[in-house]
């Protein structure tokens, strides 16, 4: 999964990109409103955590431009501001979830995770695929109950595929999913980490589709029975 953080606080926006980082997201960041509009309009994000008072372009103008330009990423906000016409303006302007200045950290991981979760169709904070269980609270994974220990980049794939289960993903939207803006990205790691993780999960719940990408599929595939041969 892969974050962007705009923010023009120094030391809030390296608190945020450390706790993210920490928790197994890619992040970015920007510092003003112009490279954050910039960064959201020509790369693929999860989620967004935008601050409203901005230099360059506020953050309801950055959103505003988003959202026109069609980009459907959550958007949570962030203002020193509590009062209610600014919460309004940031809601209407199509933000997805509001937090006001001063907040514990822990809090934004959580309305981060809530906002990806639900745009991906999940109610609840863990996601299952047959007994492979991804709880999104702890970045833990357990196969039958037993933990997996995964490195950052196959957990990071095993999520956002668990996010999206049943959908054919190309390399491509895998690799910008995993890497931030920085990483020398090299699709074709990501046939590495499916190596991987079909090792530690079992090779059947991760399907290969030709020429297309991959899936991770909920059921297990149906095993046919040979037909019993005639007695002579």
């Amino acid at each position: 999964m892969r974050v962007l953080i705009v923010e023009d606080d120094k030391d809030l926006n390296r608190q945020l990109v450390e706790a993210f980082g920490e928790a197994g997201y890619a992040v970015d960041k920007a510092f003003d409103g112009e490279e954050g509009h910039f960064l959201g309009d020509t790369e693929p994000y999860d989620a967004v955590i935008l601050d409203i008072g901005l230099p360059e372009m506020d953050g309801i103008s950055v959103l505003e431009n988003w959202r026109r330009e069609g980009r459907k990423m959550p958007v949570l906000m962030l203002t020193a501001r509590d009062r209610w016409n600014d919460k309004v303006s940031g809601i209407d302007a199509g933000a997805d979830d509001y937090v006001t200045k001063p907040f514990h950290i822990e809090e934004v991981l959580a309305r981060v995770r809530a906002l990806i979760r639900r745009s991906a169709g999940h109610a609840t904070s863990e996601i299952a695929c047959g007994p492979v269980l991804l709880d999104t609270r702890t970045s833990k994974v357990t196969l039958d109950g037993n933990p997996v220990k995964l490195t950052s980049h196959e957990f990071r794939l095993l999520s956002y595929l668990m996010h999206h289960q049943d959908k054919i993903l190309s390399r491509t939207e895998l690799t910008e999913h995993l890497y931030d803006q920085d990483f020398d990205r090299d699709s074709n790691t990501i046939e590495v980490f499916v190596g991987r993780l079909r090792k530690k999960l079992g090779g059947h719940y991760i399907e290969t589709v030709r020429g297309l990408g991959y899936r991770l599929v909920n059921e297990l595939p149906e095993i046919k029975s040979k037909p019993a041969k005639s007695k002579a």
